[in-house]
């Protein structure tokens, strides 16, 4: 008899990522579940039977608590689907003084996923899934600039290089730790109608309004590649893949290629939040 398969999903609470819960829970599955609302969670865990942790990722104490949580209830983890994020003004910042694309998008699911780098590398396999953007292409990352300190403040352009860096990030597991049987893809979900950009004015008016239905897809056509990335599991054929909804190779930012970068943001990510030299 074959043990559980463990799989966590992030951004579980509503939208893509409970539509992907409610799919990917079976008895053979070990499911915990992450969210910003207990309430919410609450109703996937319900349906699911999964453990739900919460955690707010504008809180880096609060991914190191989350990652602390989950090494208690699982030994190893098949799959990590990095689904939490959204769009937010750039102009405020977070509890840790970062801007919040930057680090509700890509620090905190950095952190998170090296904190649980050794569940991952423990069992025969794991696959990472980051949810990304075509938003990408609107974005450049500048390693000397990485909280937009200096650069003028666009959201599309903040939220884009918050994306972006999901590739890199992507990118940069498939180069430190491919030896380790761990595999890791990106993937854009599409527009979906769902309670993304709840924290942004522009975004959300959008999303607030007759249009998200011309737009946008549904969440459960949203959360369908992520569904499909996940019972792919650890192949290696999409390592270090971006996906544009079930479409590999989807259009990218020429920087999501630059090796510079992709080892750049890891270094300077590490540093940021206390994991020097973490995964090299």
């Amino acid at each position: 008899m074959n043990s559980p398969k463990t799989i966590v999903i992030t951004g579980a609470s509503d939208g893509i990522g409970a539509v992907a819960a409610r799919e990917l829970a079976g008895p053979d599955v070990e499911l915990i579940i992450v969210g910003r609302s207990a309430e919410k969670l609450a109703k996937v865990a319900a349906d699911t039977g999964a453990t739900a942790l919460t955690a707010d990722f504008a809180k880096l104490d609060d991914v190191r608590a989350l990652a602390a949580q989950i090494r208690d209830k699982a030994g190893t983890i098949d799959i990590l689907l990095n689904n939490a994020g959204g769009t937010f003004d750039p102009n405020q910042t977070t509890t840790d003084g970062h801007e919040p694309n930057f680090q509700i998008n890509h620090l905190a699911p950095f952190l998170l996923t090296n904190l649980l780098h050794d569940r991952l590398a423990a069992g025969a396999g794991a696959l990472i899934v980051n949810t990304s953007s075509i938003g990408n292409n609107f974005g450049r990352v500048d390693l000397t600039d990485l909280d937009f300190e200096r650069r003028r403040k666009f959201e599309l352009r903040a939220y884009g290089t918050s994306k972006l860096e999901n590739i890199l990030f992507t990118r940069g597991i498939k180069k430190r730790w491919s030896g380790d049987g761990i595999v890791s893809a990106a993937v854009h979900p599409g527009p979906v109608a769902s309670s993304f950009g709840r924290d942004s004015f522009i975004v959300g008016l959008a999303y607030r309004t007759p249009l998200k239905r011309v737009a946008a897809i549904t969440p459960a056509q949203g959360a369908a590649p992520l569904i499909e990335l996940a019972r792919k599991g650890a192949d290696p054929a999409i390592n270090g893949v971006y996906f544009s909804r079930h479409r590999a190779n989807g259009r990218e930012n020429p920087q999501a290629h630059d090796e510079k970068l992709v080892d750049g943001l890891w270094t300077a990510s590490a540093g940021i939040v206390g994991l020097d030299g973490a995964g090299a």
